[in-house]
């Protein structure tokens, strides 16, 4: 039998589904009228919420990735210490299956939402999610960007910050031949990665040309944009905008027939891999994964609780690890 959604309940009450969805979740907001009509309808086309409170949606891009898959499991475990039910819901950035899942979800019964660097992430995102949300009642939270032109909080590492870690420490070793293999255009948080590059550079009397390709989060990703760096300009380090990235150059430059760090200096984003154990050891800018999601829980509950919250984007401050990927410049290019 098919389970009754809130579309059933809203015709049989005569109500909107907004109106339904604030009996569900947020009855105090509710005339009392009004919530007996609706809890009667409920009754008799057989709705069955789920236990209030309880369930939270976790929106990510992809569990592939292997930050978003142990960011996603802190979120859920911190969640759960509070007695709150995560459900990961994996689909593709800005496409109509996230918006698919998010309403499917409401209608089951979901008091929350914290979308994981999903498409809160675009420069340009499709209104419809949050929309949909606010005309339900839904509270949700942001991780690594917000909605544009959206007063929700967010919580997110410090890009900017990030990449002056990377460049300070290649700096302070010699390097001024450095490139950035950075994620996707219109990716906020890649935008800020080389936003934060470029003040980086400019700021040690850096102006340029800048070493700077773009392309997606991965491996395969990190390979292409090596390569097309090192066609471009004999460099002497790379950042890697994400750790996959990152040794994606290490490969492209072993092809090479180069080694790291004698001759090239990787530096990569995110320390989420067991990268002690990588060859080399690789040197990374840590995202604070652990007090980002410790971070959301209290600030999802205020919100359920109709507490006020800070409207806005709160920043974390990453940490760079120093492995075995970085060294001291080579003689290989005479700067």
């Amino acid at each position: 039998m098919a389970k009754v959604g809130l579309s059933a309940v809203a015709e049989a009450a005569g109500v909107s589904e907004a109106t339904v969805s604030r009996v569900v979740n947020n009855p105090s907001v509710v005339a009392s009228e009004t919530r007996r009509v609706v809890e009667e309808a409920m009754r008799r086309v057989g709705y069955t919420r789920a236990t209030h409170g309880s369930l939270v949606l976790l929106v990510t891009p992809g569990l592939r990735d292997p930050f978003f898959a142990h960011l996603a499991d802190r979120i859920a475990a911190a969640l759960g210490l509070q007695g709150l039910r995560a459900v990961i819901c994996s689909a593709p950035v800005g496409g109509t299956q996230e918006l698919d899942f998010v309403g499917a979800m409401v209608d089951a019964g979901a008091v929350g939402v914290v979308f994981v660097s999903a498409s809160n992430t675009l420069e340009e995102a499709e209104p419809a999610v949050h929309r949909l949300l606010t005309s339900r009642g839904i509270p949700f939270v942001c991780i690594n960007g917000n909605f544009p032109g959206v007063p929700a909080p967010a919580l997110s590492t410090n890009d900017l910050m990030a990449s002056e870690l990377a460049v300070d420490h290649l700096w302070r070793l010699g390097h001024r031949r450095i490139g950035l293999a950075a994620g996707p255009i219109g990716n906020r948080p890649s935008e800020l990665r080389v936003e934060g590059f470029i003040a980086a550079l400019r700021m040690r009397g850096d102006d340029g040309p800048f070493h700077v390709v773009r392309h997606e989060y991965s491996i395969e990703g990190g390979i292409s944009a090596t390569n097309a760096l090192l066609d471009d300009s004999p460099l002497t380090a790379i950042v890697g905008a994400s750790d996959e990235i990152a040794l994606g150059a290490v490969r492209a430059v072993r092809r090479r027939g180069l080694r790291v760090p004698e001759d090239l200096s990787i530096v990569g984003y995110d320390d989420v891999y067991p990268l002690d154990y990588t060859d080399p050891p690789l040197t990374s800018v840590r995202q604070p994964v652990e007090r980002l999601a410790e971070a959301v829980v209290p600030v999802l509950t205020r919100l359920l609780k109709h507490r006020t919250v800070h409207r806005g984007e709160l920043l974390f401050e990453p940490e760079l690890i120093v492995r075995g990927s970085t060294a001291v410049p080579s003689d290989r290019v005479d700067d």
